[in-house]
């Protein structure tokens, strides 16, 4: 199990606080910028790799240092999509910098402010998971997507959590691995203070908001973001139940946190399934 620290590190002085925040906003206007004149007239391939850069400055900006380990997935890889735990809005940052992918977000973000058009513009794949006509709409899109070269990421959790444990993974989530044979990259996200223990200061839970999250995140001296890959799963032949166990303890292991369900068992066959 992983012990969170209450402390989110040494806290930074007004001085560099406000710099960051300077930054910040002076990153966001190029982002406006690449979306809306950039990204149009560029190949997919163009666009993944400003999205890692964005991502990877972001990162800097913020004082986190990005940390890589394990299988990760070939920079050429296709019809690729990467599953991760999900702790904070910055995951989304550490996976692009990373991998660049495009995310399988909730609609309901595509109404916030300057964010939703951020994230439409930039090739966020919008589900309303109460609807099931979305779900074959979900499938021709990624099959597009994928077809064209880009990857696709998304957190099976559905929400976020501190860190210190694994919630049960959505398996409506990884029907269009299944339907679209794709491979998926299970990765684990962890975040660490400068002196390598475990923080939740990117933690994004509770009550506490966006503005909050990122004046936290701003405030502290310094962090450690760390992505580990699992080895890819090939989703042919498999349910999107199976999918989602196997995806799911490959993340576990990394994470070394218990699995979300009470009872577990490997079959003969050397397949997961629930008691």
């Amino acid at each position: 199990m992983v012990k969170l620290s209450e402390q989110t590190g040494a806290h930074t002085n007004r001085m560099i606080r406000a710099i960051r925040w300077i930054r910040l906003f002076a990153h966001i206007g190029v982002a406006l910028i690449a979306v809306g004149i950039v990204f149009p007239r560029v190949s997919v391939q163009r666009r993944a790799a400003i999205t890692g850069w964005w991502a990877r400055k972001l990162l800097r900006i913020l004082n986190i240092l990005l940390s890589v380990h394990g299988a990760r997935p070939a920079k050429a890889a296709r019809n690729l999509i990467v599953a991760a735990n999900h702790i904070s809005w910055v995951d989304i940052f550490v996976i692009n910098a990373a991998q660049p992918a495009r995310f399988i977000a909730k609609a309901e973000i595509r109404d916030w402010p300057i964010a939703g058009w951020l994230c439409e513009k930039s090739g966020t794949i919008f589900i309303r998971r109460t609807r099931r006509s979305d779900t074959a709409k979900i499938n021709e899109t990624m099959h597009k997507v994928m077809a064209e070269g880009s990857t696709i990421g998304f957190f099976p959790e559905g929400t976020t959590t501190a860190g210190d444990k694994l919630l049960k993974f959505h398996t409506s989530l990884f029907e269009p691995a299944v339907a679209n044979s794709a491979t998926i990259a299970p990765a684990a996200i962890g975040y660490r203070a400068s002196d390598g223990e475990s923080t939740n200061a990117a933690a994004f839970i509770g009550e506490l908001s966006f503005a909050e999250s990122v004046a936290r995140i701003i405030s502290a001296k310094s962090m450690i973001a760390e992505i580990t890959f699992a080895p890819q799963i090939d989703a042919t032949g498999m349910t999107r139940r199976e999918l989602a166990l196997t995806s799911e303890a490959a993340i576990a292991q990394i994470l070394h946190v218990p699995l979300p369900h009470a009872q577990l068992r490997i079959g003969t066959d050397g397949a997961l399934a629930t008691n």
